[in-house]
């Protein structure tokens, strides 16, 4: 490809910005730093549509660095909650520290100070610099990777390092010559693969639209479009099965904080047994673990507690559903399991905790779970008016 049409490239995509681009969304304009970066980690593996009615609402709850690296992470996670991935609302908030400690409250503007801190990589690092402050910076999200893949007719996977480094390469010698061009730049790099060069369809297959590059697309040129880039099959996510204990005690519910590094790391779920692999074998089991009694189900699911009082003081324990969730990776059935105390029952371990339903939303759900306990709050309401 000819050096003309590298030169030529960022000029072309800020004119189609202009025209097709993506135009007030509430994060675009932005030269805070701090907003910027919320916006940026909010994005990352989750939809558009769902991050405008969130992040609004994140920024008034936290409207600067400060405020959320004294935050309770509880709090962060709260209001993280539905977003999925929370690891990113984890390192967020240790991000938040980290430049108010290290920066004084004010991220760098070095990309290379910017990927050294939490949760941020080279291409998030490139996006804050450039839009916060016109850094010459390249970003490489999987959007723009399937830009350059076509453009240039990469058909290596993209995985493979040498690939990314080939790619990165691309992305420097693509950037404009004037600083002051890097905001738009980046916003139309980003607007141009999810609304134009999509993984499915992309304008210049049967699209009324004319692709600003198509003359210069190896992919378009030799027909390609729609297989670069390459993707590698994946194999089947594996499936899982647990039990979960609702206990209730007039209006507050128990439940517990899951470790850090897990699944859901750092929010509140219910009591729940180890996950098993979801065989025959074992869905045949689950489905019939109506059958199982109060004492061995407990003790499955309070590993290390001495359940036998627990035992005593539960009226009943009933199996209420079943409760399917996908994650990216894997799926989980959940089998909830309700029973009723009279008065609460203490536990040793200070990762459970007693909830009143009225406070639900001072805690991170995990979004199945939060819709189960509303699903309860909503019904202990109807049942005190009527």
């Amino acid at each position: 490809m000819s050096k003309s049409f590298h030169d030529q490239f960022a000029e072309r995509l800020i004119t189609w910005h202009e025209a097709e681009g993506r135009h007030g969304l509430p994060w675009q304009g932005k030269r805070d730093a701090y907003a910027v970066w919320v916006s940026e980690i909010m994005l990352q593996q989750t939809q558009v549509t769902t991050v405008l009615e969130r992040y609004s609402r994140f920024m008034k709850r936290f409207p600067n660095v400060k405020k959320l690296a004294a935050a309770n992470i509880d709090e962060v996670l709260a209001e993280w909650a539905g977003l999925g991935y929370y690891s990113r609302a984890r390192n967020l908030h240790a991000c938040a520290k980290q430049v108010v400690e290290d920066f004084d409250g004010h991220f760098p503007k070095d990309p290379l100070l910017l990927e050294q801190l939490k949760g941020i990589g080279r291409s998030t690092a490139g996006a804050i610099a450039a839009f916060a402050f016109e850094e010459r910076a390249p970003i490489l999200d999987a959007n723009v990777k399937r830009i350059l893949a076509r453009l240039f007719a990469i058909e290596q996977p993209l995985q493979e390092k040498a690939v990314t480094d080939e790619l990165w390469a691309i992305a420097e010698r693509l950037l404009p010559k004037s600083s002051q061009s890097m905001p738009t730049y980046t916003q139309a790099l980003m607007d141009f693969g999810a609304t134009w060069c999509t993984a499915r369809r992309p304008v210049c297959i049967g699209g009324q639209q004319k692709c600003p590059f198509e003359k210069n697309c190896q992919a378009n040129l030799s027909d390609q479009v729609l297989l670069l880039p390459k993707k590698i099959s994946k194999a089947k996510s594996p499936e899982f099965i647990c039990s979960m204990v609702l206990l209730r005690q007039g209006d507050f519910v128990l439940l517990q904080k899951r470790p850090p590094k897990a699944i859901w790391g750092g929010l509140w779920s219910l009591p729940e047994s180890d996950w098993i692999s979801r065989t025959p074998v074992n869905q045949k089991i689950s489905q019939n673990s109506s059958q199982v009694g109060a004492s061995d189900l407990l003790k499955t699911v309070f590993r290390g507690q001495d359940v036998r009082l627990l035992v005593k003081r539960c009226s009943s324990l009933s199996h209420q559903q079943e409760i399917k969730h996908v994650f990216t990776h894997r799926r989980l059935w959940m089998r909830i399991w309700e029973a009723k105390l009279q008065e609460q029952y203490c536990f040793s371990d200070p990762t459970y905790q007693w909830v009143d339903l009225h406070k639900l939303g001072q805690y991170g759900l995990p979004q199945p779970i939060k819709l189960l306990l509303q699903g309860l709050s909503l019904a202990r309401d109807v049942g005190t008016k009527s």
